[in-house]
């Protein structure tokens, strides 16, 4: 049985393998616990304690709420598309789980049992587009929320399908110039060599922060995460998509949400943040004689190294997670005329420009250059302006409505 694993992960697609099986069982479990941290951190925020009944601390609370949705009554509309109504859960869910596939998690490692100089990639799918493919697999996810609301014949429900298609659709605009920026500055679209390529100069974030943070917009507006999600909203559209679903398939929706913010935050990581190395300008500080210990984190492949590397990496993971959250709690939902402009108005024109602004310095030679962040804000800062200059005021009340009394336009 030992011989008979050492053999396997001796081989590139045994440590794949055995690291999705790893992976799948640690996603399923992190899922679950999400809604438990997600209670616990809106009880932070809004002065509660949250859950503390179940277990200790309610660590039981996952387990309570999955029994929970196994029992309830499984509905199914009698109007219903049966055969859609059934699907789309499961695809939300699986198109959500097989993200992370390509996401650099530990870099290499040598099993002691293996020749020297070999090594295998701590990673499920190393291929040439794995930036593409989690883009690709991402963007399916829209389908998953249109079929349920088309399924369930309810016109609510299918007002929150069609903001959600209108909303995804939109906001994968701004995230592709977003990452096309970094594809640019990095020359690469396998997400292991844009962590090798932070390793030698620096972290993504530094270089482009405007453009990390029209990411992590987009990354909400994706994820169906407030401000951004107009396809619930609760008040308005008596619950979006999923009015008319309940137990196990109601549950899926937002298992699947959480998936997507977890491989969307670990794509972050991979872009922007160094992936698993521990603080940026590492291997600079390493060779001017201090901080070999973390280098050797960086590059040794080593399985002690390999199991550091895999604690940081899940460390910056947990932070977007957490920053996910703490944005929900905090600021209100935007309209969706807001929301639509926000995408259309200024994060698509201000994701062109950085793409040209970018262009501009890998023609010259200079991808990697302090330039690249003075010129995002340059940027920024003249979009401000004219915003201000010629934009109209925003307001909530519509044009055919008559003015309140007192109101400036009418004295």
């Amino acid at each position: 049985m030992f011989e008979a694993l050492k053999n396997l992960l001796g081989t590139q697609f045994g440590t794949s393998v055995v690291f999705l099986l790893f992976s799948l069982a640690v996603m399923m479990t992190a899922v679950a616990y999400c809604i438990y941290f997600e209670r616990k951190v809106s009880a932070w925020i809004q002065d509660r304690y949250g859950p503390n009944r179940v277990g200790r601390y309610g660590l039981l609370q996952p387990l309570a709420d999955g029994i929970k949705m196994l029992l309830k009554e499984d509905y199914i509309p009698r109007a219903a598309d049966r055969a859609l109504f059934l699907f789309a859960p499961a695809m939300a869910f699986v198109v959500a789980m097989i993200g992370f596939a390509v996401i650099p998690f530990g870099g290499r490692v040598r099993w002691p049992w293996m020749a020297e100089g070999q090594s295998v990639a701590v990673q499920g799918a190393s291929i040439d587009i794995g930036l593409l493919y989690i883009l690709a697999v991402g963007s399916m996810a829209v389908y998953g929320v249109v079929l349920g609301g088309w399924s369930s014949n309810n016109k609510y429900a299918f007002y929150g399908s069609m903001r959600a298609a209108a909303q995804m659709l939109s906001y994968e605009v701004p995230l592709g110039l977003a990452v096309l920026i970094v594809i640019l500055t990095t020359g690469a679209l396998r997400l292991e060599e844009m962590v090798e390529v932070q390793r030698s100069g620096t972290w993504n974030v530094l270089l482009h922060p405007v453009a990390f943070v029209m990411m992590l917009t987009t990354a909400l507006a994706e994820t169906n995460r407030a401000p951004f999600d107009l396809t619930e909203a609760e008040q308005e559209l008596v619950g979006g998509y999923h009015t008319e679903y309940s137990a196990l398939k109601f549950g899926l929706f937002f298992l699947g949400e959480y998936a997507h913010i977890i491989t969307a935050s670990g794509l972050m990581t991979a872009m922007f943040f160094g992936g698993w190395e521990p603080i940026p300008w590492t291997r600079h500080l390493a060779g001017a004689g201090g901080l070999t210990w973390l280098n050797w984190i960086a590059v040794s492949a080593s399985p002690g190294a390999m199991l550091l590397r895999l604690l940081i990496f899940g460390a910056k993971v947990s932070f977007f997670v957490f920053l996910f959250m703490w944005i929900r709690w905090t600021l209100p939902r935007f309209r969706f005329d807001q929301l639509m402009r926000l995408a259309w108005k200024a994060l698509v024109p201000l994701g062109v420009a950085l793409v040209i602004v970018q262009g501009v310095l890998v023609y010259v030679g200079r991808p990697v250059h302090w330039i690249s962040p003075a010129a995002e804000f340059a940027v920024l800062a003249a979009g401000g302006l004219l915003g201000a200059w010629c934009g109209r005021r925003v307001t909530g009340r519509q044009a055919s409505l008559p003015q309140a009394p007192g109101h400036p336009a009418t004295n």
